[in-house]
């Protein structure tokens, strides 16, 4: 494949989703890619974990910052830390979690910014169903939960949710060493 690569498999994602049940609030707090004109993220909820600072300069993509979820979440870290040790990461960008309830979708689209230009972008299957598919130009795959996945965000893809149950991603944007 030349647009997704496994980087690991039966990670023990149990813990994340108690703690996204006990802490349903932090959902949609800043909703700011999913209400944008024209967003491709229209049909999903989103928690801002490490993100830029929405008060200041939204469009430096490059410089997060902690959200309230970073410490509310403590079962999320070592899912994030161990993911930069495993791919000897340099520097941590965003980190989000995002849910895709059944039936919806996001759009075809092609990421820009920092996301796409300067960070590699992974994404660790919280919870996924069969029929919960991404798509990245002619590949299509169906991410198990406890997987992590390397992807191409920078060719144009989507996720389009078949199944009967949300699905649950933590996207990582990763500088490679």
């Amino acid at each position: 494949m030349r647009h997704f690569q496994k980087i690991a498999e039966a990670v023990d994602v149990v813990p994340v989703l108690d703690a996204l049940i006990r802490n349903a609030d932090l959902w949609d707090q800043n909703t700011l890619p999913t209400t944008h004109p024209g967003t491709a993220h229209s049909d999903v909820s989103d928690i801002w974990v490490m993100f830029n600072d929405a008060s200041g300069d939204v469009a430096n993509d490059r410089e997060v910052i902690p959200y309230p979820a970073w410490e509310r979440l403590p079962q999320l870290r070592p899912l994030v830390l161990d993911l930069m040790r495993r791919v000897e990461g340099v520097r941590l960008g965003r980190v989000i979690i995002t849910r895709l309830p059944p039936g919806k979708a996001i759009t075809p689209h092609v990421d820009g910014g920092a996301a796409a230009t300067y960070f590699t972008r992974y994404q660790i299957a919280l919870q996924s169903a069969p029929g919960a598919l991404f798509r990245i130009a002619d590949e299509q795959v169906y991410f198990r939960t406890g997987e992590v996945w390397q992807i191409d965000n920078r060719s144009e893809h989507e996720v389009i949710n078949h199944s009967a149950e949300d699905r649950i991603v933590v996207i990582v944007d990763i500088r490679d060493g």
